[in-house]
């Protein structure tokens, strides 16, 4: 991904008016950011219903002056800018209608690995929920090793599931509501720098931006939309919890509440949720990997050899057949070219890679065993 797209992506999130939805819909017409910009006196005859006020709005070179200085900040500070035709962006995220169209991420772990859940929750944890984020998390790692933790790095829920990721050494992944030239809270500060070696901090904002309310709310979408599954471990009767819960269902993913006592301040969210069908009772890691069909066999097959009379399915064959023609395939690129969701596609190739006739890579990659 050039820098020249990298530019014009952020420049398109400066141009004032155009919001989320219109931005990635530009992008997804036109191919590009690049080319939104390219063509903008165009536009209208190549998409015809924008408006020309929408057009008037690209013309902003204060927007590339900013997105120019961005670029340089992360540069020198080891910041990977992802656009949403990066292979590296998390392509959950990606089939979501308003995913936003830049990224900022610092760290090592694959954002498009095979199973990423959230964790959540109200600020004012009990030590119920603490206690509960402690002991799911040990859980899961056995269970699911290959599991990947997102949260927002807030107090309470929040930062006690980054660190019980840290102390059974699964990576996780803080999204936050201002740019990676600050850490907020920044008791948290020490928490973040350990993520960074296992896991990382991802955001949409530039750096300089405060973390004011209302981005609290954009940064939720991040979180329902990158992963599989949303668990609400406590929440008041409203919160910023409740709403990422309601952003999964409106993606489709799912969504799970931990349950408590009908008179707990702390637990009126989850047992709301429960009730009014939002989101799945649970209550221990074995009822997360159940609910999701996850593999919960710790260790793989030391070597698979590819049986070329395995049976597939018309969807499996079609995979291979990519994998025969083309080579070795991101799974972006996959799910790209085989026009499949990529939690429909993780999933088939899980499948395929236990009938031995495909092998994960490091970095995402899927190779076609000989």
């Amino acid at each position: 991904m050039t820098n020249d797209e990298k530019t014009c992506a952020i420049a398109l999130t400066l141009c004032e008016g155009i919001g989320h939805i219109n931005a990635k819909r530009l992008i997804d017409e036109m191919g590009s950011a690049t080319a939104v910009f390219e063509n903008r006196l165009h536009l209208r005859e190549l998409i015809p219903d924008v408006s020309q006020r929408l057009v008037d709005m690209l013309d902003n070179p204060e927007a590339f002056k900013r997105a120019e200085k961005e670029l340089n900040f992360a540069e020198k500070n080891n910041i990977t800018c992802l656009t949403i035709k990066d292979e590296h962006y998390p392509s959950r995220l990606r089939e979501c209608e308003d995913a936003p169209i830049a990224l900022f991420y610092k760290g090592n772990t694959n954002m498009n690995c095979l199973h990423i859940i959230a964790m959540v929750g109200t600020r004012m944890a009990t030590q119920y929920g603490k206690q509960f984020c402690a002991d799911f998390v040990r859980d899961l790692a056995f269970l699911c090793p290959d599991v990947v933790i997102v949260s927002g790095l807030a107090y309470g829920i929040d930062i006690h599931s980054h660190r019980a990721a840290l102390d059974n050494h699964l990576p996780t992944i803080g999204v936050l509501a201002h740019g990676l030239d600050r850490i907020y809270p920044s008791q948290h500060r020490q928490t973040a720098t350990e993520m960074l070696s296992n896991g990382g901090l991802l955001t949409e904002f530039l750096t300089g931006t405060e973390p004011d309310a209302y981005n609290f709310i954009s940064r939720n979408r991040i979180v329902a939309g990158m992963t599989d599954a949303t668990i609400v471990v406590e929440s008041a009767i409203k919160g910023g919890s409740l709403v990422t819960a309601s952003l999964a269902n409106t993606y489709n993913r799912d969504c799970f509440a931990v349950p408590g006592k009908i008179n707990d301040e702390k637990s009126i969210g989850c047992n709301h949720l429960i009730r009014d069908s939002k989101a799945s009772l649970i209550t221990n890691a074995e009822d997360l990997v159940n609910a999701m069909g996850w593999q919960t066999t710790p260790a793989k097959p030391e070597a698979i050899q590819r049986n070329l009379f395995v049976d597939l399915t018309d969807d499996e064959a079609m995979v291979v057949n990519l994998l025969q023609q083309r080579g070795d395939l991101h799974v972006n690129t996959l799910t790209v070219e085989a026009n499949m969701p990529i939690h429909q596609l993780t999933s088939l190739l899980f499948g395929l890679e236990m009938k031995g006739v495909v092998k994960a890579l490091v970095g995402g990659v899927y190779h076609l065993l000989a």
